[in-house]
């Protein structure tokens, strides 16, 4: 259950999806630790060029004349660029045909244009300018004079309203099929990326487990994880720790936690590799677990069982979530997403970005299909008391779901 970085502290898929890198487990003096990023190879050129023809498939199948994007984690999943979003319009439009053209400031061309990965036409506009005029000439010059133009689902208001005040013989719609018709899908690359980022995560975690001590707080224990994640090689997203009540609370509190005996200790943590991410969620007790903290673990773990046995080709995503929920209600917990209970989804796409479509909610029937990446992270939270979250992430291949990090053993050896 990721927390984005701002908030806390913030094509081939059928074959290939096997013999990814081997889950690897460091523990070690913290002089010993050695980056475990050194051979993962960035996306290459010619996967985002493959990407952007996908999309173009797509749109002509789907009757859409363009897609924009703009700075963000979609810009980079298609082109390459690593912008900023700011009141100053930088982005890409896609036609369903032909060349993509990236729109940005006069003075940020150059910039630019230093992380780009393929073939692009650049336009410019300056500050007395409008973009979104230029983004009318671009379908202009283009040959269109209507049509669907496709909003990626992210994309702010003012820039998809700009366009359509520019560009009025246009249609706007919804880029979302375009762009989750190619996102969802991780390719052997993407995959491999997210395989290293979680062995980097794991290896963190089994590094830091021994040195929790009596009378930490939450941010001794945060800060520890997230240096030996920089010095494992990955870049930290986020690094949450709820100690005591606060892991009743899946986001945590504002109150004061410190590590005594009988402390339950839930850890969310998650690093980066060259962009794709990892997830992986602990909960262990500081001391002997008492017969209810165990009972509750225990059951959580069966529930992350459950899922990974259901989560199969061609069942729908939200069948993961019920069937799970459906388990903890029979053993007295809930109903839906009352607590005690699971107060949150089961799980969340997970890639480029900590959080993706779709997910393991109840009513998603999206089946599920090779190449698709979740976290699988059921929890019982009881209110006032304390919470256990277990948490590891999975891709779909042929052959059913396989784990990028197994299953915390138990409550007694949460890393075996």
């Amino acid at each position: 259950m990721t927390l984005s970085r701002r908030r806390f502290g913030q094509l081939g898929l059928a074959a290939g999806l096997t013999g990814l890198i081997a889950p690897q487990i460091a523990s070690a003096r913290d002089d010993e630790l050695t980056t475990m990023a050194a051979g993962a190879q960035p996306i290459s050129p010619l996967e985002h060029e493959a990407r952007i023809a996908k999309a173009q498939v797509l749109m002509q199948e789907q009757g859409i004349s363009a897609l924009v994007l703009e700075a963000g984690s979609a810009l980079v999943y298609f082109t390459g660029i690593r912008w900023w979003r700011s009141e100053r319009f930088t982005g890409v439009v896609i036609p369903a045909e032909g060349t993509p053209t990236v729109v940005t400031p006069y003075f940020e061309e150059p910039s630019v244009r230093e992380s780009v990965k393929v073939d692009v036409v650049v336009r410019t506009w300056h500050e007395h300018e409008s973009p979104f005029v230029l983004v009318a000439g671009i379908l202009s010059d283009a040959g269109l004079s209507e049509g669907k133009v496709a909003i990626e689902e992210t994309v702010r208001h003012f820039i998809s309203d700009g366009i359509a005040q520019a560009a009025p013989s246009f249609e706007m719609v919804s880029g979302m099929s375009v762009t989750r018709g190619v996102r969802m899908f991780k390719s052997p690359a993407e995959l491999a990326l997210m395989q290293t980022a979680n062995n980097i995560t794991l290896a963190a975690y089994r590094h830091i487990y021994p040195r929790v001590e009596l009378g930490m707080n939450q941010f001794d224990i945060s800060n520890l994880m997230s240096e030996t994640t920089r010095r494992l090689g990955g870049n930290v997203e986020f690094s949450m720790v709820l100690l005591n009540e606060a892991s009743a609370y899946p986001h945590g509190t504002g109150s004061a936690q410190d590590v005594r005996e009988g402390s339950v200790i839930l850890m969310d943590c998650g690093c980066g590799v060259h962009d794709y991410e990892s997830d992986i969620s602990r909960t262990w007790v500081f001391g002997e677990p008492t017969a209810k903290q165990r009972q509750v673990w225990n059951t959580v773990k069966r529930g992350q069982e459950l899922a990974l046995e259901t989560a199969q080709i061609g069942a729908p995503a939200g069948q993961v979530d019920a069937t799970v929920r459906a388990y903890y209600e029979r053993e007295g917990y809930g109903p839906g997403y009352q607590t005690p209970g699971l107060s949150h989804r089961l799980g969340h796409g997970i890639g480029l970005d900590g959080h993706e479509p779709v997910n393991f909610v109840m009513g998603e029937d999206t089946p599920l299909a090779p190449g698709m990446c979740f976290s699988n992270e059921p929890g019982i939270y009881i209110f006032g008391e304390f919470g256990v979250r277990l948490e590891d992430c999975l891709y779909m291949t042929e052959d059913g779901p396989r784990l990028f990090s197994e299953f915390s053993p138990s409550i007694d050896m949460p890393f075996g």
